[in-house]
């Protein structure tokens, strides 16, 4: 598979990235490098491998996950005194987007 530079470039536009000449270039050269390798893993046979809904198992003693239980939510108070800035109950953050 042979990835274009104005696949490249597109990507990056929807990413908000701006890539210099060069840079498209060998972003073109490594993703079709890891699709190649894609394709290798696709021709392997997994039919006799049982699907998986997570990755977790049970570990016993040394799980790190806790029990979920139910507790009262943090009051929208105490939250807003730990913003940088807040305004009208909700976490202010500068503008990241340009478009």
């Amino acid at each position: 598979m042979k990835i274009t530079e104005q696949e490249v470039r597109r990507v990056a536009e929807l990413a908000n990235l701006a890539l210099r000449d060069d840079e498209i270039g060998r972003m073109a050269h490594d993703l079709d490098e890891i699709l190649t390798h894609i394709d290798k893993l696709n021709e392997l046979d997994v039919s006799s491998v049982e699907p998986m809904a997570q990755v977790l198992y049970d570990a016993g003693e040394t799980a790190t996950l806790r029990e979920d239980r139910e507790q009262p939510t943090l009051d929208n108070a105490v939250v807003m005194a730990n913003a940088p800035l807040a305004g009208h109950g909700f976490f202010k953050v500068p503008k990241v987007i340009e478009r």
